[in-house]
């Protein structure tokens, strides 16, 4: 049973392979925090700029678009600053536990990436990983939730074969 159920809106991110993709990009950040991918799921929306434009308005009061959101399916922040989240408990695999949802914009994301002279796959593995860190409770808004959030996704990233995207 895979990890991620993806949502195509927009049929680049079908030409892209958005499947494949975030499937494995879960895979690698579940597995770099220890958790075996058998008892989640996520779900991943690839649309354009004017579905995630719509969606960041109506969940964010920001009515432009942004190169991915996420909706985590249950609070699970640190309350200590710089300390990993307590990892959710996992269901079976016929019954996995949800962590929530994850919206990705082409034109953003692929703006980005051309910006940064970067493969458009390394650049939405990335944002993947990272909404996936905040659907398991990391945040980036402390420096020290900053720091460690980064250093779970450098090694993700390291694991799937992408560089560190922070240097």
């Amino acid at each position: 049973m895979p990890l991620v159920e993806t949502i195509v809106e927009d049929p680049r991110w079908e030409a892209f392979g958005l499947e494949a993709c975030a499937e494995a990009a879960g895979r690698a950040t579940l597995a770099t925090l220890g958790l075996k991918p058998d008892g989640f799921s996520i779900v991943v929306m690839g649309g354009d700029d004017a579905r995630i434009a719509a969606l960041n308005a109506d969940f964010r009061g920001k009515p432009t678009p942004t190169n991915v959101l996420s909706w985590p399916s249950a609070e699970r922040g640190a309350a200590v600053p710089g300390t990993a989240p307590a990892p959710p408990a996992p269901g079976t695999a016929d019954d996995p536990a949800e962590l929530g949802d994850i919206a990705l914009a082409w034109e953003t994301c692929a703006a980005e990436a051309d910006v940064a002279g970067k493969p458009m796959t390394h650049h939405v593995t990335h944002l993947i990983v990272h909404g996936i860190l905040h659907l398991m409770g990391y945040d980036h808004d402390r420096d020290a939730d900053a720091a460690l959030m980064e250093a779970v996704e450098v090694r993700a990233l390291a694991a799937l074969g992408v560089g560190n995207p922070y240097l």
